[in-house]
């Protein structure tokens, strides 16, 4: 495997602190669009525009290759996890919880792959990780409050929906080795992309259909502009960019800027609070992810650290 190269300059590192910024206000101006448009149409338009951009970034730099006919039950399956339903889930929760509670959770997804590794037995556990899904898990259930569940309450399914947002994505990371392994990061993302269109476009064109469209905001549509743009192809291409010039373990630990920056401009934006239970919550998943995510032979981790969408959501 090819090392990477430059690891003492600065570019890179700034490069994967814009990616952070921009995956962790992708919720934020996400809520502001759902103030107006359907959770399906925002996927819609947010898988739609990523793959036409995509497609136009590898036809310019002739790095989008093809993907063979035995690998496409596979490609399929991927996208399913990764795009469609992952999407679905994650937009959908987010409409019903807090933009920093879904930043939060969405931490927890290199815990997931780690736990969907070990069914598969792609992995085996050690003391280390087990006590870092322990963290992770009591995090994740102090923050949706067992002890005040009630499913009728948004938040509390919102929460649940962003967990199984972050499971199906975790299922995705630790199925789709064959295709980082076959072909280059642009050429995976971007047939993952262009497969997920044939679901998420038409259902979403289906829920734009229940609104007026010539009533939505133009703050809205630079919204929707941003998150095609800014928070799905610039992050994964300066991820991929960051991903040749530093280590996987480096990439992955930046992942805890997210949540920070969540936590500073949801208040402003969005009114949200940040409550004790936040802080607490945040805390137990910090130190879960933290002891998974650390250095060691986890092929699982490996994994999430060198998918470039990873945290992206």
């Amino acid at each position: 495997m090819k090392q990477p190269v430059g690891r003492g300059t600065l570019a890179p590192h700034m490069a994967l602190i814009a990616v952070q910024v921009m995956f962790a206000t992708w919720p934020v101006l996400g809520k502001i669009a759902l103030r107006t448009l359907p959770s399906l149409s925002l996927v819609g338009f947010r898988v739609l525009g990523a793959a036409l951009a995509l497609t136009a970034l590898g036809l310019v730099t002739r790095k989008l290759g093809r993907i063979g006919r035995k690998d496409w039950l596979l490609l399929v399956a991927s996208s399913l996890l990764g795009i469609v339903l992952n999407q679905w889930l994650f937009v959908k929760g987010l409409s019903l919880t807090t933009a920093v509670n879904a930043t939060l959770l969405g931490t927890t997804i290199p815990v997931f792959t780690l736990l969907v590794s070990l069914v598969l037995g792609n992995d085996r556990a050690s003391v280390r990780q087990v006590l870092g899904i322990l963290l992770a898990g009591a995090g994740v259930v102090y923050l949706i409050g067992p002890d005040r569940a009630d499913f009728s309450h948004g938040s509390r399914l919102g929460d649940l929906l962003i967990i199984t947002n972050s499971l199906c994505y975790g299922t995705y990371i630790a199925i789709s080795k064959r295709l980082v392994s076959r072909y280059n990061a642009l050429t995976v993302i971007t047939w993952i992309f262009l497969v997920g269109c044939v679901p998420a476009v038409p259902v979403g064109v289906v829920s734009l259909s229940k609104i007026s469209v010539a009533a939505v905001p133009v703050p809205v549509w630079l919204a929707v502009a941003y998150i095609i743009l800014f928070a799905t192809v610039v992050c994964y291409y300066l991820n991929s960019w960051a991903l040749a010039r530093v280590a996987p373990s480096t990439v992955a630990v930046y992942i805890y800027l997210q949540p920070l920056i969540a936590f500073s401009i949801a208040p402003l934006i969005l009114g949200e609070k940040v409550s004790s239970r936040v802080i607490i919550a945040s805390l137990l998943v910090f130190a879960g992810v933290a002891v998974v995510t650390m250095r060691g032979r986890s092929r699982a981790i490996e994994e999430v650290s060198e998918h470039p969408e990873a945290f992206g959501h």
